[in-house]
């Protein structure tokens, strides 16, 4: 009830942007000072970010939580596990502290372009934001599982390692989907790492090293900074784009477990 207040309520105050003749908002020019208000750079910074994040964390995460079900290394999953959840708790303004004083001289320094503040400095923060949660998604699959096979992999000769590849990550395929989903709808929605290492530049990047302004930082700098404005009211089309793409994400989440549960069920 309440997400459908917010939806109503973020609706009802972008009408006039979305419905304005002249209105501005759905161009790639963000230039207040010349009546320019678009927020499209803004929606695709965070597309990209959302994307090239999912694209270095998903495997990374599908490697952890296959190794962690190797028997033989037990041990070391045990203590992979806790790392997880400690990163998972690790406020989000550590990360970006950390970002701002040994990556970003780092990227300034070793690629020689720009100011280090970037696409890439925050997609590589936001893999290490989004990585824990979709790892123990993972791993509450996959560990059962392999609990399950283990007697049945031995008595027919098979290795662990068979069994995650040949068993175990093919029967996740489903719970990968659902964890993609959630690691993307972490990424375009975090706002403080973007708005301290991305540099926020409203524009559409050219390269990795350029910098970008997402959806999240333009509403907190913004809000900030102005009131009842042209420029404030294009705050309520990207807070009401940003719940678009959440709920449809979540939609789809939803959708991928009711599938899974439904299959489980006829098997």
């Amino acid at each position: 009830m309440m997400i459908l207040l917010i939806f109503a309520f973020l609706f009802w105050f972008a009408l006039p942007v979305f419905f304005t003749p002249d209105s501005t908002t759905f161009s790639l020019l963000w230039q207040p000072e010349h009546g320019h208000y678009g927020i499209l750079p803004m929606l695709a910074a965070s597309s990209m970010l959302g994307v090239m994040s999912l694209v270095v964390a998903l495997p990374v995460a599908v490697g952890i939580a296959g190794f962690c079900q190797l028997n033989r290394y037990r041990t070391i999953a045990t203590w992979i596990r806790r790392l997880i959840r400690l990163m998972s708790g690790v406020p989000t303004v550590v990360y970006g502290i950390a970002a701002v004083f040994l990556l970003v001289p780092f990227l300034r320094n070793s690629a020689q372009c720009g100011s280090g503040f970037s696409l890439l400095a925050a997609t590589l923060m936001i893999v290490l934001l989004i990585l824990p949660v979709m790892v123990m998604v993972l791993d509450s699959f996959c560990q059962p599982l392999a609990k399950q096979l283990n007697l049945t992999a031995a008595s027919m000769g098979l290795s662990d390692t068979q069994v995650v590849f040949h068993v175990i990550i093919p029967a996740a395929k489903k719970v990968i989907g659902s964890a993609a989903l959630l690691g993307f709808s972490r990424a375009i929605g975090d706002t403080l790492l973007p708005l301290m290492l991305a540099g926020n530049a409203p524009q559409v990047a050219e390269n990795v090293f350029d910098s970008i302004r997402t959806l999240t930082a333009h509403i907190g700098l913004v809000i900030a900074t102005e009131n009842a404005s042209a420029e404030y009211n294009s705050l309520f089309a990207a807070g009401f784009l940003l719940l678009c793409i959440n709920v449809f994400i979540t939609l789809l989440i939803r959708r991928v477990e009711h599938a899974y549960q439904h299959g489980s069920s006829l098997r």
